[in-house]
């Protein structure tokens, strides 16, 4: 079974595209490359899924390309043929959206589209997409439930992130495709991104510089380790979305359908205070934060906390990785990888 992974060179699709080709799976990689992070990072994690590759013995086919480009995510599909597609490219990133939505719409709503309607037109047997924990915006109700709406985003990757759902819904409603979308919670781990708290922390603090810590270190998150995420990931798209059978459109769920969607929440399902969460790489580095204490940023949330018991249910999900263990794998790899 061939399965296309968008998104090898970013982290999440890093790991996941790994994962398959160490269980047997032929993969076919794409991804542009693009410069919003460290390219040299992102061609290092491309090495590594070849590396894999040839010791696992198992296809694997890496396409350099931009999923806006639809002629080549056409040839993509008619070349390789894939039974089941992955979609983990898209722009990250809930800051940088403030400062170029443009690259969002390309990225995540285009992009997107040109995904689905080839799949669509192949005949995929599954589509999995990730969506973001961004999109329950002002819902304060924790923790949150992907039955509750989800209208009222705070910043504009949150909005291409509800959109592509919404596009999910409809081709699964009109064309019978099957698609699972996958909230993802703080996602953190070796291979991370270095915009990403974790990655700037950890930085600043092995070269003894200051960390800026905003909403003073006050707001919690949902951190979830990535080898937890990508089971999560992989043991959904191995779970073809079905229609529910006990929906109903005068009480509407929004995480289920009479077509083949789902989406469902994947987390830790236990949030952890920003202070906690410093003090964790601070034990793992053996060193102590100078810490720089800021108002929250505009766009940003206090606190995230998934309900993870529909994944769970339907897919056995049970996150393992405590804050703890997760942060020292982190710090011991960008020890390891950057010679610290």
């Amino acid at each position: 079974m061939v399965h296309l992974v968008t998104g090898v060179a970013g982290f999440i699709g890093f790991h996941t595209a790994r994962k398959l080709i160490e269980r047997g799976d032929a993969v076919v990689g794409l991804d542009s490359v693009n410069d919003y992070y460290d390219v040299g990072l992102k061609e290092a994690r491309l090495k590594v899924l070849s590396e894999a590759a040839q010791e696992a013995g198992v296809p694997y086919t890496f396409i350099r390309a931009n999923l806006a480009d639809n002629a080549a995510i056409e040839a993509c599909f008619a070349d390789h043929k894939p039974v089941r597609v992955i979609n983990l490219a898209a722009q990250a990133g809930v800051r940088h959206s403030l400062e170029n939505p443009h690259s969002y719409v390309e990225s995540n709503v285009l992009g997107f589209l040109n995904l689905i309607e080839a799949c669509r037109k192949n005949g995929v047997e599954h589509l999995t997409y990730a969506s973001t924990s961004s999109v329950y915006g002002a819902n304060t109700t924790m923790p949150f439930s992907e039955h509750n709406g989800v209208d009222h985003p705070l910043q504009f990757y949150a909005v291409t992130k509800r959109t592509n759902e919404l596009t999910a819904h409809a081709y699964a409603n009109l064309y019978g495709l099957p698609v699972t979308g996958l909230r993802f919670f703080t996602v953190y781990g070796p291979w991370g991104r270095p915009d990403m708290a974790l990655f700037l922390f950890t930085r600043n603090i092995l070269a003894g510089k200051p960390i800026q810590v905003f909403n003073h270190g006050k707001h919690t998150r949902d951190f979830t380790y990535v080898d937890d995420i990508v089971e999560g990931v992989i043991r959904c798209s191995d779970r073809t979305a079905t229609p529910n059978p006990e929906w109903n459109s005068d009480t509407p769920d929004p995480a289920s359908s009479k077509a083949p969607f789902r989406i469902y929440n994947i987390g830790n399902n236990k949030p952890v205070q920003l202070l906690d969460y410093i003090r964790a790489i601070e034990e793992a580095a053996g060193l102590t934060a100078e810490l720089e204490m800021l108002p929250m940023q505009p766009g940003d949330v206090p606190d995230t906390y998934a309900d993870v018991s529909e994944i769970s249910a339907a897919t056995g999900y049970q996150p393992n990785t405590d804050v703890k263990q997760g942060v020292a794998n982190f710090v011991e790899w960008y020890r390891g990888y950057y010679g610290v």
